[in-house]
């Protein structure tokens, strides 16, 4: 059991709550967990949501065999209708929930607020959200995702030392991120920059060093994956590979797929563990693979299985952007990652739980 500083849990689940996710006190908050969740991390987040109001409850449910569509079937309606009624919903459901009808109509109502915390535990809540400067971190988060945006037709190269070398055309961005999740959407953890590509334009190979197929796990041998516009082939990964073969199958329907979206991780204090999906796609320098077909075709959705790419560079347009992992360019962009690093060296104030009267 990860060892667990409570003054930065509580820090957290407060931030999350008050100040990321702005609950308010008439609002209604259901949090989604499932048999396997970290309890810790759940309390820490039902305890601060009840201090803003009263109408808070949690929804465990049986762990689901896969993510997105494909939960489906097993999500119960009581759940369903719950998460589609309420203002605010945390889901730390692994795998999620996210893309499921249920998340589907939920963000139909053009009401709910969703944040998608995923494999998220205690330890997890509490380096991304409890020991860093916030706005520093959402300063880089924003200069990072207005690099992508402005580089909308240029092309991209990832390489590492593993043997990842790919390029691709920069597609116009689906998600944005924002510092205060105080509109309908949905929504994930700051901390990782995606970059969606020209799917037809991807080519090259990537090796990956994790996976989450079925589950979220580190590879004791590699994933190579080729693809040239469509995937051509997957090979390597051990005992893994079979598993990998399967959730591309089902999330592409029968064949390979595609590279569907890439990224670029710069929390400073998350941990490449093996141990939470969400965190490891957002240590310094990792970048998170999405495969299948993108959520917006027809057959898509948040059912594709992921792979991540660790210490990674990249360029735009032939200029340096990453150097093994470390932010490079432009100066402004690389002088705010900086300070964010140096930031980790100051304990964050505590954001203190609303009082009621």
């Amino acid at each position: 059991m990860s060892n667990i500083d409570e003054f930065s849990l509580i820090n957290a689940a407060n931030l999350i709550v008050r100040d990321f996710m702005c609950v308010q006190e008439d609002e209604q908050v259901v949090i989604t967990a499932d048999s396997c969740s970290d309890q810790r991390g759940v309390m820490a987040l039902f305890n601060a949501s009840r201090a803003v109001t009263p109408k808070t409850v949690i929804l465990t449910l049986p762990q689901m065999p896969f993510q997105g569509a494909l939960s489906d079937p097993y999500i119960p309606e009581t759940a369903a209708l719950a998460v589609q009624n309420c203002d605010v919903w945390l889901d730390l459901t692994f795998p999620y929930m996210a893309g499921s009808h249920a998340h589907a109509t939920a963000m139909k109502s053009n009401k709910v607020r969703c944040l998608q915390a995923a494999d998220l535990g205690a330890a997890g809540l509490q380096r991304l959200f409890g020991v860093i400067d916030f706005d520093l971190l959402f300063k880089v988060q924003e200069a990072f995702d207005a690099l992508v945006t402005a580089a909308v037709g240029k092309t991209c190269r990832v390489t590492n030392a593993k043997g990842t070398d790919v390029s691709f055309t920069i597609a116009r961005p689906a998600t944005r991120k924002l510092r205060r999740a105080n509109v309908p959407g949905t929504y994930t953890p700051p901390g990782s920059a995606v970059i969606y590509p020209e799917i037809e334009s991807v080519k090259g190979v990537v090796f990956l060093d994790a996976t989450f197929h079925e589950y979220h796990t580190l590879l004791k041998t590699p994933i190579r994956v080729e693809a040239d516009g469509p995937i051509r082939s997957v090979t390597g990964g051990g005992s893994d590979i079979r598993t990998f073969e399967r959730a591309l199958s089902r999330a592409s329907g029968g064949n390979l797929g595609s590279i569907i979206h890439f990224s670029h991780g710069f929390h400073p204090t998350a941990r490449f563990a093996g141990q939470s999906f969400i965190e490891d796609i957002r240590a310094a320098g990792n970048d998170a693979i999405g495969f299948g077909i993108p959520w917006w075709q027809p057959g898509g959705g948040e059912n594709h299985p992921d792979g991540v790419v660790t210490t990674q560079s990249m360029w735009i347009d032939g200029q340096p952007i990453v150097d093994t992992g470390v932010i490079c360019g432009p100066p402004k962009l690389a002088q705010l990652e900086k300070e964010l690093q140096a930031s980790v060296r100051k304990r964050p104030e505590s954001v203190e739980p609303a009082v009621r009267h």
